[in-house]
């Protein structure tokens, strides 16, 4: 299966889309030598990520086994994870 997008730790909780994705298709995930597919909920642009499972409203982000955001609202598989449902943590001076 060719992949369509990826995750580079088994903990990371979204994936990266490696081209667009459509609402409805079913993105094919590369998890380290693993293979998964997800059904995608949202359009997902090209370098965009997505839901690969649920995420709670208030709990962390996580790309590369890092924190990268919180989410700000519940993130359901297959959905995008951006701007409208996330909030950045990096380069915030009011955390600490």
């Amino acid at each position: 299966m060719k992949r369509t997008a990826i995750a580079i730790k088994e903990q990371d909780n979204v994936a990266t889309a490696i081209t667009d994705i459509q609402a409805g298709q079913e993105a094919t995930v590369g998890v380290g030598e693993e293979t998964i597919v997800i059904p995608v909920t949202q359009d997902i642009a090209y370098g965009h990520k997505f839901a690969l499972r649920a995420i709670a409203k208030g709990e962390a982000v996580l790309k590369y086994n890092c924190v990268i955001g919180r989410a700000t609202c519940e993130i359901t598989p297959g959905q995008h994870a951006h701007v409208h449902n996330m909030e950045s943590l990096r380069g915030r001076g009011d955390l600490d």
